[in-house]
């Protein structure tokens, strides 16, 4: 039997979770596999890149899509259970289980299908784009999957914990002297809105004053709070200030920055730092490269 794709695991994804309890992601691989006739030899075959098995990384797609479209959820670390939607695509499970039945729940459509493209031209092969639009595209998907389960696992820890990740990043950015001293500062002030303070550079000619909020991801930050930090910052006699946080800014709050010119402040939301730990390797492991070449035309001249 041929390995099974991840559309293909969706039925039975669903219905092992149909008892309404939660179960480890572990249980669900053995029980999906064992449904579908997967054998030793199946698990050992690797993706193109030899760094993942192949049938781990479709499951894995397979469980991204199902969480995109809210059919489950992750309550705690490693669990997974069914949302009121999964129950009730259970309870009337359709005939046809795939991409396009996905697509009548709108998370799964913004997500599968970010600039808006209609879904049957998409579905179409790309009919109009070259191999470079489809892996420039398939990159882009991946990322922001990434990114989306990078603030989840966030969002399940501690201010504290966001606190220190704030720090980590930034060194991971070029910003501070060492961990320590950086660490130092960040939590601790506590004078009049500002949550830390880093070194701009490691000789500490210049500070940037930090606001760094693990708020929720839905939430929206408008210009009254970005206000308030100016404010807390000509109190500092600070000239540059960081609003970071897990949730988004209103578009009258980056006008607002835009107009300030005696502080300079930048505002880095929810997705923009998840996508900063990717870009520097923060909370994230690289586990394919695909090398892509081209022809060498020098080389067929010159020799």
């Amino acid at each position: 039997m041929a390995i099974p794709k991840y559309n293909e695991m969706y039925k039975e994804f669903l219905l092992f979770l149909s008892d309404g309890k939660q179960h480890k992601s572990s249980e669900l691989r053995e029980a999906i596999y064992k449904v579908k006739g997967v054998t030793d030899e199946d698990r050992s075959i690797l993706c193109p890149n030899g760094t993942q098995r192949l049938i781990d990384n479709r499951l894995g797609w397979t469980r991204t899509y199902l969480k995109k479209a809210g059919l489950i959820s992750t309550i705690q670390r490693g669990y997974i259970s069914l949302t009121e939607d999964g129950k009730k695509v259970v309870k009337d499970m359709p005939d046809v289980f795939d991409d396009k039945y996905l697509c009548q729940f709108e998370s799964f459509r913004k997500f599968k299908y970010p600039n808006k493209i209609k879904i049957s031209e998409n579905i179409k092969n790309h009919a109009n784009e070259t191999p470079q639009d489809i892996l420039d595209g398939t990159y882009q998907e991946i990322t922001e999957s990434l990114a989306e389960e990078l603030l989840g696992e966030i969002m399940k820890n501690t201010p504290d914990f966001f606190e220190r990740l704030v720090v980590n990043l930034l060194q991971r950015i070029g910003y501070g002297g060492t961990v320590e001293d950086a660490a130092k500062v960040i939590g601790k002030t506590g004078d009049e809105g500002i949550d830390g303070i880093i070194k701009e550079d490691k000789l500490g000619f210049n500070m940037i004053y930090i606001q760094a909020k693990r708020w929720d991801i839905d939430r929206t930050i408008g210009r009254p709070e970005i206000q308030i930090f100016v404010g807390a910052l000509a109190g500092q006699g600070a000239s540059k200030g960081l609003f970071i946080t897990t949730a988004k800014f209103s578009p009258q709050a980056y006008e607002y920055v835009k107009k300030q010119h005696t502080t300079k402040v930048v505002l880095v939301d929810g997705m923009t730092l998840a996508k900063f730990m990717i870009d520097y390797d923060l909370g994230v492991s690289t586990v394919s490269v695909y090398p892509i070449k081209k022809l060498d035309s020098d080389f067929f001249e010159n020799i």
